[in-house]
């Protein structure tokens, strides 16, 4: 593991339950986990500490290669911790056969209440060397503005 960190926070004008219940259910989460340019799929998902999950990011440009497959980033792995309306631990990796994007990454969310809303942070430990850090953190930080859209649209409580 290369032990590099990425980490992307933004405010979200809704309250931590919302967003935590959001993420879930995996119906809901499939509406706005993909960044823009790209759809999921969840196949596995087992939301409580030691639970598995399996997502399926799907390129809509087929011109972009996946980790996984031509168009497709799979990964799977458990849920380590839950803290209701507080923070989710995902560990997984990339079902690949590249080297470049294999290895277990750790990923955690935290919900802060803040300002009559939330400060949504991403902490990602041991990046595969291959997910150049400036395409994660814009990938992060469009998978956030996905998430403040789909709040918008559904209108959940703030």
């Amino acid at each position: 593991m290369n032990g590099r960190i990425d980490t992307i926070s933004k405010w979200i004008p809704f309250s931590p339950k919302a967003i935590y219940d959001s993420f879930l259910d995996p119906r809901r989460l499939e509406n706005w986990l993909a960044p823009e340019g790209m759809s999921a799929q969840v196949d596995v998902f087992d939301p409580q500490a030691g639970g598995l999950y399996r997502i399926v990011l799907t390129y809509e440009d087929e011109s972009v290669t996946g980790k996984t497959s031509n168009h497709t980033d799979v990964s799977h792995g458990r849920f380590v911790e839950l803290e209701t309306n507080q923070k989710i631990v995902m560990s997984g990796t990339f079902e690949t056969d590249i080297p470049i994007f294999s290895g277990e990454m750790v990923q955690t969310w935290y919900f802060e209440e803040i300002d009559k809303g939330t400060n949504v942070t991403i902490v990602c430990e041991n990046v595969p060397s291959g997910i150049r850090k400036e395409d994660h953190l814009n990938g992060l930080g469009a998978t956030l503005d996905q998430l403040l859209s789909f709040l918008q649209d559904n209108n959940r409580d703030k």
